[in-house]
């Protein structure tokens, strides 16, 4: 297993489907379990216990050296609406 100098285990080139979702209190990256396309309603999590509808504004596919934010921070879109 190849690690990097700063300790961490470098990715195995996986992709992973971001969108970029807007809700009343703005927009954020989550991570897509399924696949979703711009203008499609979505449910997200927000803070620890509720839940928010919002729109893709666009969807990313990429690594995670490419990715637009921190995979192990970045929380799963629920459904799509």
């Amino acid at each position: 297993m190849i690690h990097s100098l700063s300790g961490g285990v470098l990715s195995d080139g996986e992709f992973y489907t971001f969108a970029k979702v807007e809700t009343e209190e703005g927009a954020r990256w989550y991570l897509s379990p399924v696949p979703v396309k711009a203008g499609d309603r979505v449910l997200v999590p927000f803070a620890i216990v509720e839940e928010r509808e919002g729109v893709v504004l666009r969807v990313e596919n990429c690594t995670a050296h490419t990715a637009p934010c921190s995979i192990k921070h970045t929380l799963e879109i629920l459904k799509v609406l």
